[in-house]
């Protein structure tokens, strides 16, 4: 029973709640005068590759840290993947380290939000790094309560909660609306010129043209480093976290007060796209056949 009440409240409140909310608020501010510059292709593009870095980096920061504690038993043999790991032999307490990932990449988010908290102008990487911290750790304690198989379920079971962590799943799903809705204040903070966030309006348009649009055009791009797999494992973690994470983001928009510009136009594409590329070439030439610890 419980586990039906957490599921009804993950879709309802979690992805469905904040899209309802964001598009009623949305048609109520839609005379509103609209920004009449442009964003420009650059910027958006520059959102995206330092989405696709984010993702992966703390992709593989989980994984990393799912196998680290387990090279530490005796008798435990692990192996780190692109966009796995697994392991051979068996001890009891490696069910307890299958949550340790999503500890670790919580533990990171909390810290690019402590990052982007003391900058003025925080940059989209480190924005991003703490979206993709909080937003690909969260739902795992909420669906772990749900599905005693996920890794963070496998924790719970070890652990023995019981009933427990059912109080664990709701804790984070009540964290999540605030978290979406923090990083949507900071992202508003990396505009450029007053006029992208002098109303709710605009404020709307420039998180969806640098937050939204990036976070749905990336998920192609992550693809390729995420195959081979199966379908649903390739798709379900890039397409979960946008659908989720910018739900509670773009609410950020309607948030009452003023909102400074203190940003600079992002345009130098270049070392992002560098930087993407050989983070691929580093997924499917050396991660792809596999490390062993």
């Amino acid at each position: 029973m419980i586990e039906l009440v957490l599921t009804v409240l993950f879709v309802g409140f979690g992805l469905i709640f904040p899209w309802v909310l964001a598009l009623s608020k949305r048609l109520a501010v839609r005379g509103e005068e609209v920004f009449p510059g442009r964003i420009g292709w650059r910027p958006m593009a520059y959102s995206t590759l330092a989405y696709v870095l984010a993702f992966n980096l703390t992709f593989i920061l989980q994984e990393l840290f799912l196998v680290l504690p387990k090279a530490m038993v005796p008798g435990l043999h692990p192996t780190l993947y692109h966009n796995n790991h697994r392991w051979v032999g068996e001890a009891p307490i490696a069910d307890l380290f299958q949550g340790t990932g999503a500890l670790a990449i919580l533990l990171s988010g909390l810290l690019f939000c402590a990052v982007a908290a003391r900058r003025k102008r925080p940059s989209f990487l480190v924005l991003w790094m703490a979206f993709q911290g909080l937003f690909q750790s969260l739902p795992q304690f909420v669906v772990g309560a749900i599905t005693p198989g996920q890794d963070v379920g496998q924790a719970y079971a070890y652990l023995g909660l019981g009933g427990g962590k059912a109080l664990v799943a709701l804790a984070a799903l009540a964290v999540i609306p605030f978290a979406g809705i923090w990083l949507g204040k900071r992202f508003l903070a990396t505009s450029w010129e007053p006029g992208q966030v002098d109303s709710k309006r605009t404020r709307f348009g420039y998180l969806l043209r640098m937050a939204g649009i990036p976070a749905v055009a990336a998920i192609p791009i992550l693809i390729l480093f995420r195959i081979p797999r199966e379908l649903i494992e390739v798709l379900a973690p890039p397409v979960l976290v946008a659908l989720l994470g910018y739900g509670w983001l773009q609410l950020a928009a309607f948030r009452g007060g003023s909102v400074a510009a203190q940003g600079e136009a992002p345009v130098r594409l270049v070392p992002l796209l560098v930087a993407v590329a050989a983070l691929l070439a580093i997924f499917q030439l050396v991660l792809r056949p596999g490390i062993a610890f």
